[in-house]
């Protein structure tokens, strides 16, 4: 089967909501596009105006008609994150698709949040685990489909209890690891709270596989002036079809968001060698993700760290 030919059937979205994160462009974008052109309400929370500007235009040119509009976020600033699930409630519609996708990758020093927490830490987990928490009311109302994007890179590592913010010593890559664990985690934790509760929520974790994005190119805003050597061997990887695509890579988050055969608690990637590319499939849960002690003490932290924010500010 050649990559032209993977491809999912994503079901009519009709009259439904969908929270995409990190879909101004690459993976993200193309998991909105095609979920506009299944029906749905398409809301595209971005930290870059021009670049949301820029993925309407994209939507609109793919699916004429599409029902898609911009808000603001930047996930590194939990005050940004409230104000942006203060809006959503102040609209009190249903949201019945969260899609958390957005994140930075190995910045090449030690940065921090608004909040002060390290940066991956803070965008990739606690950003998302904080809207999670914040559009609870919401996600009930919709019996919602919240679906989080780790990271082949989530497969080995662990959360870093001893430093979790990484204030003593810095490795971008174990930082890295360390957030998509803790954001699987607290997404497995999800599932487990909302069978327990009956709040009819589900809640599934998906991994592109690797692909050629722009999470390890250059971007100022990380302090990554140029594009890293890594990037570079996955666009080499990719046009000799060994990694996947930014279309393909979408695929696994598509399929674990809408497909009625996706269930809670379970891990979507592609299925092809070592998980780099293909089409979607239920995968084995990584071993760092694998014990509910360590998924409930994620979202306990995560409870403790959104209230020490609270009280500080």
């Amino acid at each position: 089967m050649s990559r032209a030919d993977i491809d999912i059937t994503v079901p009519d979205q009709s009259g439904r909501r969908a929270v995409v994160t990190g879909g101004s462009d690459g993976i993200g974008l193309g998991i909105a596009t095609r979920l506009a052109a299944a029906g749905a309400e398409v809301v595209l929370p971005v930290r870059n105006p021009r670049k949301g500007e820029a993925a309407l235009a994209s939507i609109r040119a793919a699916v004429p008609g599409a029902d898609v509009s911009l808000r603001s976020l930047d996930l590194s600033s939990l005050a940004s994150v409230a104000a942006l699930s203060r809006t959503l409630l102040d609209e009190d519609r249903p949201v019945h698709l969260l899609i958390g996708n957005a994140g930075v990758m190995t910045p090449p020093d030690r940065r921090t949040t608004a909040d002060g927490f390290e940066l991956q830490l803070g965008t990739n987990y606690l950003g998302h685990a904080a809207l999670v928490l914040h559009l609870l009311p919401l996600l009930r109302a919709g019996h919602a489909t919240v679906t989080s994007q780790v990271s082949v890179a989530a497969a080995r590592g662990a959360v870093h209890w001893d430093d979790l913010s990484w204030e003593r010593s810095y490795d971008g890559m174990a930082a890295y690891r360390s957030s998509k664990i803790a954001y699987g985690l607290f997404g497995l934790e999800l599932a487990r709270r909302s069978a327990a509760a009956g709040w009819r929520i589900t809640s599934t974790l998906s991994h592109p596989g690797v692909a050629p994005t722009s999470l390890l190119a250059a971007r100022p805003e990380v302090g990554r002036t140029e594009d890293t050597r890594e990037i570079r061997l996955i666009r080499w990887l990719s046009a000799r079809g060994i990694a996947g695509t930014a279309r393909t890579a979408g695929l696994p988050a598509l399929y674990a968001a809408t497909s009625p055969d996706a269930r809670s608690g379970r891990l979507y990637g592609p299925r092809g060698p070592g998980h780099l590319a293909g089409a979607p499939a239920e995968q084995r849960m990584y071993r760092p993700l694998r014990s509910a002690d360590e998924a409930r003490r994620v979202w306990d932290t995560t409870e403790r760290l959104l209230e020490g924010v609270v009280r500080g500010a």
